[in-house]
This record gives structure tokens, C-alpha cells and sequence, in this order.
């Protein structure tokens, strides 16, 4: 809520910084461009301070540009600010030559003098790694995403070695290091910039006003109604399609679907899935089926004495019937969880004997554990639907159901959102319904954040659990170079957190967008929403 308010303070001004406040008049809108809805407003337009949602998930993509990408059907890491790389033998240093001629965003409060080179690459690095930094405690100095996965141990130091060439230094090796720095919280800001702003003592406006290098700059944002992209007429990889872009983030009148339907709205971003039947009848709207990396699970509150017992937690796996889960929210559309893993995961290992439904063995460990007589538990349930949950408080309610059989009470705590960073305030919930979409196709992208121990130590690791052994092996699966080895280790960890289930799988989501038939040229991957340069209008 702090970074709501402080968000709101700095952007009320914005626009009329514009010149603009004109409102959501989509007839006009479709002229030169199109309406997505279907997510939340944002806490900040910097992905480096956030884990999740708008920001990293759809605007980052718009507005900034990342060193590398990942490939949509491999995964592996391929060129984008940076044109190509090296490694030294011992996989500690890395050098990268960065693309010429890359324009940042002219703004109604900026306007470049130069086109990006090594110093916005050593700024925008330094700043989330060096406490000392000028900027680096501008918007509250955590960076959620990073903190949890050691970002800040692993890179020691960025340096401008000419002024198209970087060399990042690593504490140690690491396989996910590239991959890391492609997804969309790497991002690149203007060193130009926040120059200026040092000048004008107005640092925190670097998080409020954005300013990249990505096809649409930030325009007008109106607190709960809307935010408009603007067309980068100078975007690198050539002039995008449509001048503008409209999310709509109001939770006024109707819904998204009926959005949608009343041509009020041309994008929605993951329907629900009791939605998708009633789309697919409309001969004007076309839906993208995708596969995605992510897991909706339960995060069990080891801190609870009575949570702390891996009984009651194995308890609790076995009285969860998944299956009625799939058919009663997914509709179809998912597919069990037999590991945190998602099954496109190189890493996958499926564990259909301690993940299972089985009523009667989860009295059993209830009654041995000592809690014959029943328990009473909280769970925080999120209401905004997820590629990985598409109705939570629905799948809350079965859960719910699934625990009164074996003589828990569970109480919901419902919220709109949840946000990992603020669970060491809420140390009262004993259970956590949420889950996970990965940046990466790497295993650790998932293990690491969410259960390693420095992960609980910077109070982003919900379930509070930490194994020495579980974050021993994924140490060990960053250094190794052999991928049989990796696979070998990552199969080890995933056989401890089903005998200790700290989290609780349930389920893996697809991704889906409806949109109207008159767009075409939307980019497919498994992670986050893709730019939107290619989109256009066709009739």
C-alpha cells in the first residue's frame, strides 16, 4: 500500500504533464491503436523494484529493453541491446558488445542527447547491487525478484569497457546468469536521465516517469482508470505499427469479458476459464492458446508449530482433491501438478506416489501427528485470477471443503492481490494459496525464488522453510556443466520437497488472450507478454 500511495503522489501530475486526461473514448482509441484489459494497476513503472504483475509482466516489455531475450521455443538466451558475448574459462566474466544506434524514448519530461552505450548498462546493474549507489534505496531499495534469487552476492561488479563494451564480473559461475539478465526486470535505464534528475533533486521521478528504449514510452496514467503507451518513433528495430495503447485497469461497470464483448475492450489477458466457451462462440474474437511456465500451489507457514511437522504438511497434500480442482475452475484447460516443476520444465520429475489424493492416509498422519481431533488453519486466497489460478477464491473453496473431511477448519482471508514482499507482516496466515510464472526455462528460476534459504532471509521465501541439503544441491546445479549432472541434482531437490512439502503443488495453467479479429501480429512465449510493435489493425 506504502508503494501505491508513493506511486499515486508522483504521477498526479502526470497527466497533465502530458496534456492529455482525455479518458477511455475507445471509438478514438481504435483509430490509431487498441485497448488491452485484464490485469491491475501498478505499485511502480520500475520492474527492477517489483515481482510480479503489470509492470514486469506486460509494460515492461513496451517500455524498456532487456541485454538479451530468451527464445520462446528453446529458452535459451539470444541477442537483443547486446549484439554478442563472451565467457572466460572459469565462467566469472562475461563481455558484452552492445548494438549501436539504439534511441531512448523523447518524452514530455525528457529528451536524450545520445544513444544508449556502456554507461546505462553500468547504471541500471550498479544501482540494484551497490547499497552505496546514489539510486540505488530510490523507491525503498528492494529489489524483490533479484534479492530472491542472490543477484546481489553473484555480481560483484559492472564495468564500462569501452564505450560499446560491458564486463560483468561473477562471484562464482553461474548457469542461469544469462538467462537471468534476459528476463523483463533486467531492464535498461538512461544513465542521461537520471543525471538530470540528481541535478533537479528528483530522483524518485526515474520510478514514476519512465524513460527506455522499448517501441512505446509511458504517456498518461490515471490512478485506477487507465495507462496510455505512446508510439517510439525512434524504437531500434523500426517504427511500431499502432501510435498508442490504452490498458484499461478500472474496476468500474462491467466486467472484462463483457468488455471485450461490447468492442469496449480489444485485448483481454487471461480469461477465466468458464470465459473461454463463451469466446470461442464469438465469430469477431480469436483466443491464443499458449503453454506456460508456472504453478499454482499452497505455501505452507513452517513457522506454525503445528506446520512445522512434515506430517500435517503431507497431511495436507493428501486431502487435496486436484482433480475436482482441474474440472470445477480449470475447465479442461489445466493439468495436475506432480512436482513445483512445470511438465515443459528439462527438469521435470513427476511424483505421482506422494502427490496423489488419498482421504484416509491424510487422517492417518493427522491422527499420528496428534491432531486426531481436528485444527484450525488460515488461508490468504488472492481474488485476482492468474494464468496459473483462474478463480482462486473458487479453488480456495474446494480446498476448504477437502480440509473440513479430515477435521480441519480452514478460515479464507481474501485479498485483491498478493504480494510475496509483505508476508513477513502477515506472520498470522498459516497458508499462502498462490503460485509462480517463471521468467526463465531454468529450474532454478523456480526453486531459488521461491523456497532456497536466501530467499527466507530477505523475507520472500513464504513457507519460511530452509534445507541446507535442498540449497546445497541447487548451488551445486548453477556450477556443474554437464546437463546430465544438472538434471541428475535438480531431480534430488525436487524428491526433497515431496517428502518435506514446504509448498504444496496443485495445478499448471495455460495462457490465454482473447483479442479482437481486426488485430493481428501479437508475439508468442511462455513467459511474460511480448512487445507490441508488430500488432495492427487490419480492418
Amino acid at each position: 500500500m506504502k508503494a501505491f500511495i508513493q506511486l499515486t503522489l508522483s504521477l498526479c501530475g502526470l497527466t497533465l504533464l502530458a496534456g492529455c486526461g482525455e479518458g477511455l473514448d475507445h471509438s478514438k482509441i481504435r483509430q490509431t491503436g487498441f485497448v488491452y484489459c485484464g490485469q491491475g494497476g501498478p505499485d511502480s513503472f520500475n520492474p527492477q523494484l517489483v515481482d510480479s504483475g503489470i509492470t514486469s509482466e506486460t509494460l515492461s516489455p513496451q517500455v524498456f529493453d532487456t541485454l538479451l531475450t530468451l527464445d520462446p521455443d528453446n529458452f535459451k538466451p539470444v541477442a537483443n541491446l547486446a549484439t554478442s558475448w563472451s565467457v572466460n574459462k572459469e565462467g566469472t566474466v562475461y563481455i558484452f558488445n552492445l548494438r549501436k544506434n539504439v534511441s531512448f524514448q523523447t518524452t514530455p519530461w525528457f529528451s536524450p542527447t545520445r544513444p544508449l552505450n556502456a554507461q546505462d548498462v553500468v547504471f541500471s546493474f550498479q544501482r540494484i547491487i551497490d547499497d552505496s549507489h546514489p539510486y540505488h534505496n530510490v523507491g525503498g531499495g528492494f529489489y524483490p525478484w533479484f534479492s530472491g534469487i542472490d543477484f546481489q552476492n553473484l555480481l560483484t561488479d559492472v564495468q564500462a569497457i569501452s564505450p560499446y563494451q560491458v564486463r560483468f564480473t561473477l562471484s562464482r559461475p553461474d548457469n542461469t546468469f544469462l538467462s537471468n539478465i534476459a528476463t523483463s526486470h533486467a531492464v535498461i535505464h538512461s544513465a542521461e536521465y537520471a543525471r538530470g534528475l540528481t541535478i533537479a533533486d528528483d530522483k524518485t521521478r526515474i520510478d514514476s516517469h519512465p524513460v527506455g528504449t522499448g517501441p512505446f514510452y509511458l504517456y498518461d496514467y490515471q490512478v485506477n482508470d487507465l495507462i496510455r503507451l505512446k508510439r517510439h518513433k525512434n524504437y531500434w528495430r523500426g517504427q511500431p505499427k499502432m501510435s498508442q495503447i490504452v490498458f484499461d485497469i478500472s474496476h468500474r461497470g462491467t466486467g472484462t469479458l463483457a468488455k471485450l464483448l461490447r468492442n469496449e475492450c480489444d485485448v483481454l489477458n487471461s480469461p477465466l476459464s468458464s470465459q473461454i466457451p463463451t469466446i470461442k462462440q464469438q465469430k469477431n474474437i480469436k483466443l491464443m492458446v499458449k503453454p506456460a511456465m508456472n504453478i499454482s500451489f499452497i505455501a505452507v507457514n513452517t513457522t506454525n508449530p503445528a506446520l512445522n511437522d512434515p506430517r500435517v504438511r503431507k497431511a495436507l497434500n493428501y486431502a487435496i482433491n486436484r482433480q475436482n480442482i482441474l474440472e470445477s475452475v480449470y475447465y479442461g484447460t489445466g493439468s495436475q501438478a506432480y512436482s513445483v516443476l512445470p511438465p515443459n520444465s528439462w527438469a521435470y520429475l513427476k511424483d505421482n506416489v506422494q502427490i496423489r489424493y488419498d482421504r484416509n492416509y491424510a487422517i492417518a498422519l493427522m491422527k499420528a501427528a496428534g491432531f486426531d481431533k481436528g485444527l484450525e488453519l488460515t488461508m490468504s486466497v488472492p481474488l485476482e485470477p492468474r494464468a496459473y489460478n483462474p478463480s482462486p477464491r473458487k479453488t480456495a473453496e474446494l480446498i476448504q471443503a477437502n480440509f473440513a473431511d479430515i477435521g480441519i477448519t480452514l478460515n479464507l482471508l481474501t485479498d485483491d492481490r498478493f504480494d510475496r514482499s509483505n508476508v513477513a507482516n502477515n506472520q498470522h496466515v498459516d497458508l499462502y494459496l498462490t503460485g509462480w510464472i517463471a521468467n526463465t526455462g531454468d529450474p532454478d528460476n523456480f526453486l531459488r525464488p521461491l523456497l532456497s534459504c536466501d530467499s527466507k532471509k530477505v523475507g520472500l521465501n513464504v513457507s519460511s522453510w530452509c534445507n541446507a541439503d535442498f540449497d546445497f544441491l541447487l548451488d551445486l546445479a548453477l556450477e556443474v556443466d554437464k546437463p546430465r549432472y544438472r538434471l541428475n541434482l535438480y531431480k534430488q531437490a525436487q524428491n526433497i520437497l515431496n517428502e518435506e512439502f514446504p509448498v504444496i503443488p496443485l495445478s499448471h495453467g495455460m495462457q490465454f488472450q482473447a483479442f479482437d479479429s481486426s488485430l493481428k501480429g501479437f508475439k508468442v512465449s511462455p513467459f511474460n507478454v511480448q512487445p507490441f510493435d508488430t500488432v495492427e489493425r487490419i480492418k
